[in-house]
């Protein structure tokens, strides 16, 4: 196949009016086809139900409104963490105000410039296992990458590769948490009573109990590393012994383990989506997986960090990636006071929805939004849209600390895996995007996999 005459794949819109009874079973199965097509020109939606109002924002203005302007008055539901609340606690995911921006202050030093540097030779690391673990021929990808972004989470945050028993299962039991907690935010996006029935309620809390005690014991035991001055220089070690600037506090241990399990979640759940549409795309675009293999071929052997800026193709592969499938596809905030949003007035206490998912291919802010095109990167209107419109990392105050983290590891691993693999797609085996704890495939996605 030398080239793809259509699209990547997009899920089917639901038709623009359906009844309440519909559009929740259609959520529930997957927030992304619940949505009208309407949404992908529209500035704003309202969403009217007996339960809740809320409001889809895709206006430029009002995003940057709610995400870098005026942050604090647009603070993050206290629905948002409902189905997660059992793994992440009172992790900076979910929290809000004067305790969300200590928390800031205590984790970001841990992921500046010069402390990414340090965590590169971990990240090198994990990615040579991923090439060395990759098997040939029919291959499910997004379970290796769940693996190979596990594996950089661990190494650089304990110093440990996914093999060590701990981490083991750690990350065996995520697998179970993402099983019985298939919908992110379910709660957030559509507020229900209390009585409308919580799905694998039980089997989430089980699981999420079972991880929060490994990763005590984890933390617990780099504590007494620390007390004895044998700790290694890894993220751990950075955040645990980071002091509040204003209070001079640090971490207690149960906060710790929060942050830990939101790193684990945020760090590994998404760059492994990342990845395996990446993957994807590349076998569905071979013409650009080999211009790809070719600038992974010039680097040395051993990358350095500073090699990395020679990987411009693969970054723009991966910008593009995260652009067509965000893995975190919407986000919601809540209004705290009187606002007025194109016109219509917004009482205290509305939702607001800002979707990554519908702002990356809306139609009057992108040209040919559905369109894997790497090279509108290197544009001056592509450049413009992204500015405009592009926020995989969110934005503002609030964005993930862990951006500039991504952004080495996605493309670092995806030169090397191309650089010893050929990824091809299977025919009749196209992958259906849902949204589960992040943008996934419904059935996985399977490629053929050969070493060059």
């Amino acid at each position: 196949m030398t080239g793809c005459p259509f699209h990547p794949p997009k899920p089917a819109p639901r038709p623009d009016k359906v009844s309440l009874l519909t559009y929740l079973r259609l959520f529930r199965r997957d927030i992304l086809s619940a949505q009208p097509a309407r949404l992908y020109r529209a500035w704003m939606a309202e969403f009217r139900t007996p339960f809740f109002r809320s409001y889809m924002v895709n206006d430029p203005a009002l995003v940057a409104r709610v995400l870098d302007e005026r942050p604090d008055d647009f603070p993050k539901s206290d629905r948002i963490g409902e189905g997660l609340r059992p793994l992440l606690g009172q992790s900076v995911f979910v929290t809000n105000g004067e305790t969300w921006k200590r928390q800031r202050r205590i984790i970001d030093p841990a992921f500046e410039g010069g402390r990414l540097r340090d965590t590169f030779p971990a990240i090198l690391d994990a990615a040579r296992a991923a090439v060395a673990r990759l098997p040939e021929g029919q291959v499910e990808i997004e379970e290796q990458m769940s693996h190979a972004a596990a594996d950089v989470i661990f190494r650089t945050l304990f110093s440990i590769p996914i093999e060590n028993e701990a981490a083991a299962r750690v990350f065996h039991e995520f697998r179970v948490f993402q099983r019985s907690q298939p919908i992110l935010n379910l709660a957030a996006f559509l507020p229900l009573p209390r009585w409308f029935p919580r799905l694998h309620r039980r089997a989430t809390r089980t699981s999420a109990r079972i991880i929060r005690g490994l990763i005590a014991q984890m933390t617990a035991a780099r504590a007494a590393e620390i007390e004895a001055g044998t700790a290694p220089d890894d993220l751990a070690t950075k955040i645990m012994t980071t002091a509040d600037p204003l209070t001079g506090a640090r971490f207690a241990p149960e906060e710790m383990v929060d942050q830990v399990a939101i790193f684990f979640l945020a760090g590994h759940e998404t760059s492994a989506s990342a990845l395996a549409w990446a993957l994807y795309l590349l076998a569905l675009y071979p013409e650009v997986q080999d211009q790809v293999a070719a600038e992974a071929a010039s680097l040395p052997e051993t990358p350095a960090f500073s090699d990395i800026s020679r990987l411009r193709l693969t970054r723009d592969v991966f910008r593009e990636t995260l652009r067509l499938y965000p893995p975190v596809p919407m986000m919601v905030r809540e209004t705290r006071c009187p606002e007025e949003f194109r016109g219509r007035s917004i009482r205290p206490g509305a939702q607001v929805v800002l979707s990554p998912w519908h702002q990356h291919r809306h139609e009057r802010l992108w040209s040919d939004p559905d369109a894997f095109d790497p090279a509108r990167w290197q544009t001056e209107e592509g450049r413009a849209s992204s500015r405009l419109a592009y926020m995989p990392f969110s934005s503002g105050p609030r964005v993930c600390t862990g951006a500039g983290f991504a952004m080495v590891e996605g493309p670092l691993l995806l030169a090397l895996l191309v650089r010893a693999f050929r990824f091809d797609r299977i025919a009749g085996k196209e992958p259906v995007p849902v949204a589960h704890l992040t943008v996934r495939a419904k059935d996985g996605i399977p490629l053929r996999v050969v070493r060059r």
